[in-house]
C-alpha cells in the first residue's frame, strides 16, 4: 500500500511572533518581558520581528517552538529528518510496533510513473513484507519476547518502509531547515515535507517565515557549482501554498 504524507502542526508557543519581539525587545528595555508582551501593539511586533531578522539576532527566534506530527515517510526520508540536530524527535519504533498488513511503503515518483520500474518495486517490497512475515511467526513460534522478534524482523524492511514522527523545532532552526531542504537539490521527498511545514508554520507566524525557503528566494543560490539553475518563481510558490490550502495538510 502507498504512503500518503500527512503532516499535521501539533503546537506552538502562544503569540509566538509577540513572543520573539518581547524577548529581542526585552535586550534594550528596563521593564520585564511578561509587561512589554502586554504592552506592546502589533505595529511595534511586526517592526521588532523583522528588525530581529534583517540585523540577524537570530537567537530571540528561539524562543518560538513548533511542533509537528509527520505520517506517511519513508525510514530514507526520516534519517535526512533527524540530522537537523536543534530539533527534537519521538519516531514509531519498528522494535515495539509490529509492521502489520497495514504498513504502507513510499514509491518515488520518477517509480510510480513508469509502469515496469513500479512493477519491480512493488515485487521487492512484496517480498520484503512475506519475509518480514515469516521472521515474526518464527520467532513468536520460538516463544521469544515480541519486542526481540520485531528488533530482528526489521532488518529485511526497506528504506521505503512508512514510519511516523513528531518534530519540534524552534523558529530560527526551521527557517534554516527551510533553506536547505526547499531547495530543488533536495531529496524530493524531504523537499515536499519542508514546503509543507513551512506553509503550516508561516500560517500561525507569517512575520517569522516570510522570505524563507532556498537561496534563490531569498537573495542568491548558494549551491554554487551545484545549483539547479532552475530557480523558484513566485507564482510557483504560491501555487503550492494554493494547493497545500485547498486541502494537501492538516
Amino acid at each position: 500500500m502507498p504512503a500518503d504524507l500527512k503532516v499535521t502542526l501539533l503546537q506552538h508557543t502562544p503569540l509566538p511572533e509577540r513572543a520573539v519581539a518581547s524577548a529581542g525587545r526585552l535586550c534594550y528595555a528596563p521593564v520585564s518581558a511578561a509587561e512589554l508582551k502586554q504592552t506592546m501593539s502589533d505595529d511595534d511586533v511586526r517592526r521588532l520581528v523583522r528588525g530581529l531578522i534583517r540585523s540577524g539576532h537570530m537567537s530571540a527566534l528561539e524562543h518560538a517552538g513548533f511542533t509537528f506530527a509527520v505520517d506517511g515517510i519513508s525510514r530514507a526520508c526520516s534519517h535526512q529528518l533527524v540530522r537537523h540536530r536543534v530539533a527534537s524527535y519521538s519516531q514509531q519504533s519498528q522494535r515495539y510496533v509490529r509492521f502489520g498488513p497495514e504498513g504502507g511503503f513510499v514509491i518515488p515518483p520518477r517509480i510510480a510513473s513508469s509502469p515496469e520500474a513500479r512493477a519491480v518495486f512493488y515485487e521487492a517490497m512484496d517480498d520484503a513484507r512475506r519475509a518480514y512475515e515469516r521472521l515474526v511467526e518464527l520467532g513468536l513460534a520460538e516463544g521469544r519476547g515480541k519486542e526481540s522478534v520485531f528488533e530482528d524482523a526489521r532488518f529485511v524492511l526497506p528504506n521505503a518502509a512508512e514510519t511516523k514522527i513528531v518534530v519540534t523545532m524552534n523558529a530560527r532552526e526551521l527557517r534554516h531547515f527551510f533553506s536547505l531542504r526547499c531547495c530543488r537539490r533536495a531529496q524530493w521527498e524531504i523537499n515536499r515535507l519542508a514546503w509543507t511545514m513551512r506553509h503550516l508554520a508561516s500560517s500561525v507566524a507569517p512575520l517569522l517565515f516570510e522570505d524563507t525557503g532556498p537561496g534563490c528566494m531569498t537573495g542568491g543560490c548558494h549551491e554554487g557549482k551545484m545549483s539547479c539553475g532552475d530557480p523558484y518563481t513566485e507564482e510557483e510558490v504560491l501555487a503550492m501554498d494554493l494547493v497545500r490550502s485547498i486541502g494537501g495538510v492538516d
